[in-house]
């Protein structure tokens, strides 16, 4: 099967990437609008960029009428974010703030999370969230022509917070934390089953 990109549709594009690109990590976004609004937003197009500096990226795209989400305005306006990590115990609520609620809706409110103050950014943290990461806006792409545009949004992590009980021995435990990935269509996946490999030494 021989598939052209340039023949397909947004959603069909979309499908077929989520369908080649599993599993994703989940970038659950916390920002403030600039009435002070809190907004909450899960993102699984997410990737760490570099180390030293710690920059990561993720993407969006446009709401279905067209118009940018809150998430996006929320940076452009406040050119900050903060990403929080999804554990398992945490799969429903995230689910529950990816709805498009209207603007100026508070998702922390509406699905019964604590925001709490963050030490260097605007945006809050997720308070349930075992892992979050503080980051300032280094720079918007925009990709495409409207009304399919995408949008990858790159940030510098400027602070990280882990829970005492997932720090051990100067690292993030990720099998304590439980981390979920995003499949494709309605489908998640648990850190059930994990192996090693060393790597190589060149031949």
């Amino acid at each position: 099967m021989k598939i052209d990109p340039r023949s397909l549709k947004k959603t069909e594009a979309y499908f077929m990437l989520i369908g080649a690109i599993n599993p994703r990590p989940i970038a659950w976004i916390s920002t403030v609008g600039e009435d002070g609004a809190f907004n909450l937003a899960p993102f699984s197009f997410f990737q760490g960029i570099s180390a030293k500096p710690p920059v990561i990226c993720f993407s969006t795209t446009t709401k279905r009428d067209g118009g940018k989400k809150d998430t996006l305005l929320n940076i452009e306006s406040g050119k900050d974010f903060v990403i929080n990590t999804v554990p398992e115990d945490l799969a429903e609520k995230m689910n529950q703030t990816s709805a498009e609620y209207a603007p100026g809706v508070d998702e922390f409110k509406e699905v019964g999370l604590r925001p709490i103050k963050s030490e260097i950014v605007k945006s809050p943290r997720l308070e349930e969230s075992p892992v979050n990461l503080e980051c300032q806006l280094r720079q918007v792409l925009q990709f495409g022509e409207d009304p399919d545009v995408g949008f990858l949004i790159i940030g510098d992590v400027v602070q990280i917070h882990v829970k005492d009980e997932y720090y051990v021995d100067g690292q993030i435990d990720g099998a304590k934390i439980k981390n979920i990935g995003r499949l494709w269509g309605k489908a998640y996946c648990r850190l059930t089953e994990v192996f090693e490999m060393n790597r190589p030494g060149a031949p």
